[in-house]
């Protein structure tokens, strides 16, 4: 109806509609819109639960052999409808490949994996505050960093160090642990004795070769840790002050001490330590500075009206600076003369 009136009125009057007709489509595209209210369905497939997804991505880390036909498999088995091709998406969205090639092992992998049921063993000196030598015998798993100090003594002659190995066997014996290897130096300190009572347990042993500490760097980075964080800081009085001074710095490493290549955790922790919740992880927040007031925003009149006020005010101020230089010097042109 607009339409046709806009086409008999004059165009003078054409001004006396108060929309444009832009607007009046918009408001009849608005009412279509508001009058099919009913509930639309999204596309596409239903999204994954998030305790499915973790329980794939948790299936595939566990078990590094099995591609993602096997793992369809076990959800199967737990009663959880996935399709093949889903478990597939997960994998390859968070870059985990879904064939059975990621079973290769690394070399890291590798060697940790030989690691167990590895033994090194080494001695180290330390001076009392009398200037007195004791000798510190220990031995370390490679798998788990554990610490197994065997004594101090002042003589380490070869009864002692045969002694301190079938202390040690009588130890792994209770906790059901059976090395197969143990990795020494080349010290006179071990004597055939000592060699002899490892392999009567079915127990080989590897000498290191000659001026390569790096052979034995478990060792050696544990006494560097026990002369930084424990003994460079006390003076040792006797035989029993470094003996109990030892053992508690040994009870708090294997306990307490935590390890970046265990994943942070102690050689033999005490008690499961339980990773906190999703949910309650908590955020550093910064404090927050209050923002100056923001300036109210002009609409186009007002700034039209402020523009024309600054022309104003410098045309104002160039007549009488004129005036004035007319007033100081008389002969001098007028700027509608020059």
């Amino acid at each position: 109806m607009l339409a046709a009136l806009s086409q008999v009125l004059p165009r003078a009057r054409q001004r006396s509609f108060l929309v444009q007709p832009a607007t009046l489509l918009r408001w009849h595209r608005e009412l279509v819109r508001r009058r099919w209210t009913y509930r639309r369905q999204p596309l596409g497939r239903p999204p994954l639960a998030a305790q499915t997804r973790q329980l794939v991505l948790r299936l595939a880390a566990e078990n590094p052999t099995w591609g993602y036909k096997r793992i369809h498999g076990e959800l199967v088995g737990l009663g959880i409808p996935l399709s093949p091709s889903s478990v597939w998406n997960i994998l390859r969205r968070h870059g985990i490949e879904p064939a059975p090639r990621r079973a290769s092992a690394s070399w890291r992998e590798f060697l940790r994996q030989q690691a167990a049921g590895m033994l090194e063993c080494d001695f180290f000196t330390v001076e009392t505050l009398w200037l007195r030598r004791l000798h510190v015998l220990f031995f370390i798993e490679l798998a788990r960093r554990r610490v197994h100090l065997a004594g101090v003594t002042a003589n380490p002659n070869s009864a002692w160090v045969a002694q301190q190995a079938r202390n040690l066997i009588m130890t792994l014996a209770e906790q059901e642990q059976q090395p197969r290897f143990v990795i020494r130096d080349r010290d006179c300190k071990f004597t055939a004795a000592f060699d002899e009572i490892f392999r009567s347990e079915g127990i080989r042993v590897i000498r290191a070769p000659v001026a390569a500490p790096r052979a034995q760097a478990h060792a050696e980075r544990w006494v560097g840790s026990v002369r930084r964080e424990c003994l460079d800081r006390t003076l040792i009085v006797s035989h029993k002050h470094l003996e109990r001074v030892l053992r508690e710095y040994a009870a708090h490493y294997n306990t307490h001490r935590p390890h970046r290549s265990l994943e942070q955790q102690p050689p033999a922790p005490t008690r499961a330590a339980a990773a906190p919740p999703q949910s309650e992880s908590r955020r550093c927040e910064r404090p927050r500075v209050p923002r100056p007031p923001a300036r109210p925003t002009r609409r186009p009149a007002q700034r039209v009206q402020a523009r024309r006020l600054r022309h104003a005010r410098s045309d104002h101020w160039y007549l009488l600076r004129s005036r004035a230089r007319r007033r100081s010097n008389p002969d001098a042109p007028t700027p509608a003369a020059a």
